[in-house]
């Protein structure tokens, strides 16, 4: 029984993962375009009863948070990790390639540790099995039988002490494996179909699938104006273009890219741009609009998000936009990390009404959509 509470997730991610395919290992392979050792690391970290997730990974290999060196085989990856740890009540040790990481299996793998030193994830086996060579050969009676998945739940100490015990010239394919041939018990809780491992080319079709099922479509829109003077340069969705006037503001009052990084912003609830780039710091006196809106962007990853599509409407009589539609949708699409045909750019005037119609001033409004 475990009674002390500090949690630490080790995600093992420092395989060559070939099977998969790709030019990267497939702990790197995009999924919703994320890394997949990035879903896992950010489901890991953001549950509330796990105090510090550590990555494994191969030397020089880059991924966020905090991170230790692999070995040849992935259970000397482990034993680096756990070394890495230096002291902790629990330890969850969780494979890359399972990019999904529900909650409620963690938290079933926690509970099951009040009362044994090991926990491990499982679903029964549905399909017919038999033994198969040259020709099919006799059925293997299922009954008994477990798929095993990960993360995998240990009592610190025990899975240290096992792992140090277990003799080099011998692999194990689990943790539980280790932990069983010191003498320890295992429980087992239900675990999760969309925990399933990422090992070949098609599996990753099936995660994109799944992923898609558990995030839900936000949209959001965003409005900026600002006013048209002699003097100042004119940006416009990260271009500059050509014009006797040019826009008034604190940055470079690019009104473009302040109204799509509102919509955003607004997409997780995170305030406008004044929020977090506001007038009165100097710091962003002239300041290029680009890096606030990788800002924005920055903000809906770290949430798990992915942008989907932007449609942004530049509204004046002056310049004319027809000319600079596609490098702006260009610009933006970059600024964003997106392909040109999720960039939606339009323009209308008012008619020669109001201050646009006037020619004091330019607006912009912008939609966004993303998945989060």
């Amino acid at each position: 029984m475990v009674t002390d509470t500090h949690t630490v997730a080790l995600i093992v991610a420092a395989g060559k993962g070939e099977r998969a395919g790709g030019d990267v290992p497939k702990q790197f392979q995009l999924l919703g375009g994320l890394p997949l050792v990035e879903h896992a690391r950010r489901a890991l970290a953001g549950h509330p009863r796990i105090d510090r997730v550590i990555t494994v990974v191969s030397e020089g290999a880059a991924v966020a948070g905090e991170t230790a060196i692999g070995g040849a085989t992935r259970r000397e990856s482990v034993r680096n990790g756990l070394e890495a740890i230096g002291d902790a009540a629990r330890v969850l040790i969780h494979d890359a390639a399972r990019p999904i990481v529900p909650a409620a299996v963690v938290d079933r793998l926690l509970a099951a540790l009040d009362d044994a030193p090991g926990a491990v994830p499982v679903l029964p086996v549905a399909d017919t099995l038999a033994a198969n060579g040259e020709a099919l050969g006799d059925i293997v009676d299922r009954s008994s039988l477990a798929r095993v998945q990960t993360p995998q739940a240990f009592a610190f100490a025990a899975i240290l002490a096992a792992h140090r015990a277990w003799p080099a010239s011998e692999e194990a394919t689990d943790d539980a494996q280790i932990l069983r041939r010191a003498g320890y018990r295992v429980a087992t809780v239900a675990g999760d179909p969309l925990l399933d491992k990422i090992t070949y080319p098609g599996d990753l079709a099936l995660a994109e699938a799944r992923l898609g099922a558990t995030m839900r479509v936000r949209t959001a829109m965003g409005f900026d104006v600002h006013r048209l003077v002699a003097g100042e340069q004119l940006w416009l969705g990260g271009v500059l273009i050509p014009h006797d006037k040019g826009l008034s503001g604190h940055s470079d009052a690019d009104v473009a890219l302040h109204a799509i990084t509102d919509a955003v912003l607004g997409t997780i609830a995170a305030g406008d741009i004044g929020t977090h780039f506001p007038p009165s710091d100097p710091r962003w006196r002239g300041a290029e609009s680009g890096q606030f809106l990788r800002h924005a962007a920055s903000l809906v990853a770290a949430q798990g998000g992915v942008i989907d599509f932007v449609d942004l409407t530049i509204i004046c009589e002056a310049p004319k936009v027809g000319p600079w539609r596609a490098p702006i949708r260009d610009r933006v699409a970059a600024l964003l990390g997106l392909a040109p045909t999720q960039i939606s750019v339009k323009a209308t005037t008012t008619e020669r009404l109001g201050f646009t119609g006037r020619g004091e001033g330019i607006a912009a409004q912008a939609v966004v959509t993303v998945r989060a």
